[in-house]
């Protein structure tokens, strides 16, 4: 494959910083952004960076794309950039309720930063990370065909906004615009606010998990792997597409998840029931036809798979994460 470069941001986020990884490993440069903000502990963000140092064709800028000034420098300094892969992101359902403004001006601002980058430096390829929230109130399975005008938190508005600048964009100057909607991504070296992260912790630590409404709320849970592979195929051309990128089976309940890691663990769950939270959606299940047909995508790893290989990067590094924020 003809050696490309890459700016990526979120580099040293849970996605991110996988799919970095994958792009090195087979040829391509890639320049990572960040601004390792402490929305979760930043030492696993540390953790991931230090992994992706030892390439010689990663570069990282520790930056923020809020700030168009210092992005401008970072295109001033790489005249050859072939692709953005915008990852960086604030997520979380719950948080964006407390703190907005954050999201707006990084989920939205920020991207509307980077369109004018690529249309400054014609630059004419972006994958936009995006998510399943958007889906709030739909039939299952979601299709990429459903309105989703009714983003029932300020993180999921974001995104939706997010979406329509980059469609803009693709519409006045061109520009080739993959969005790939991520379905509850889980895996090594995860997100500390994330469920399986958090009820590994929890479980192995003897800690009551605070569990909303009664555990039989599903997701269409991903594996990490998956999802990067996902986002690496939508750099293909497609003028402006949207993809989601999901497990594409059954959706596993919250219940279920506990009861694998009990078994993985060897220790039983204790519980704290919370209410169901306003903003959380009920299910959710992924139609990835779209993503199948014309990326040539689909998920590989199985959530038993999955939920193994999870559990045993927290064992092998628990003396560490022992100290990890929840």
């Amino acid at each position: 494959m003809e050696q490309k470069t890459i700016l990526l941001t979120g580099a040293a986020g849970f996605i991110g910083s996988v799919v970095a990884q994958k792009l090195l490993e087979i040829g391509h440069q890639v320049i990572g952004i960040d601004n390792l903000n402490d929305y979760y502990d930043v030492k696993l963000k540390f953790y991931r960076l230090d992994n992706l140092k030892k390439y010689p064709y990663f570069h990282f800028y520790h930056q923020d794309i809020e700030n168009l000034s210092e992005l401008q420098n970072v295109f001033a300094q790489h005249k050859n950039i072939d692709a953005i892969l915008n990852l960086a992101a604030r997520a979380g359902v719950r948080y964006s309720m407390e703190n907005p403004h954050v999201y707006m001006t990084t989920n939205a601002n920020a991207t509307l930063n980077l369109l004018e980058m690529m249309r400054q430096h014609e630059i004419k390829k972006m994958v936009l990370a995006s998510t399943s929230s958007l889906y709030a109130g739909q039939p299952l399975p979601f299709t990429e065909k459903l309105p989703v005008n009714t983003p029932i938190s300020p993180y999921a508005a974001s995104k939706k906004a997010a979406e329509m600048m980059a469609y803009t964009y693709h519409y006045l100057f061109g520009l080739d615009i993959s969005v790939v909607r991520y379905f509850t991504v889980y895996g090594p070296a995860g997100r500390p606010d994330m469920s399986i992260f958090r009820f590994t912790k929890w479980i192995d630590e003897g800690t009551p998990i605070e569990l909303f409404g009664d555990g039989e709320q599903s997701r269409d849970f991903t594996y990490v792997d998956d999802i990067a592979n996902g986002t690496i195929a939508a750099m293909k051309p497609v003028g402006y597409e949207v993809f989601n990128l999901g497990g594409g089976r059954e959706p596993m309940s919250m219940n279920q998840v506990i009861r694998s890691l009990e078994k993985l663990l060897g220790k039983k769950a204790l519980i704290d029931h919370k209410p169901f939270h306003k903003a959380d959606i009920t299910d959710t299940q992924a139609d990835i036809s779209k993503a199948k047909h014309i990326l040539g995508w689909q998920p590989q790893v199985a959530m038993s798979e999955g939920v193994a290989k999870t559990t045993e990067w927290y064992l092998a590094n628990k003396t560490w994460l022992k100290d990890i924020k929840l």
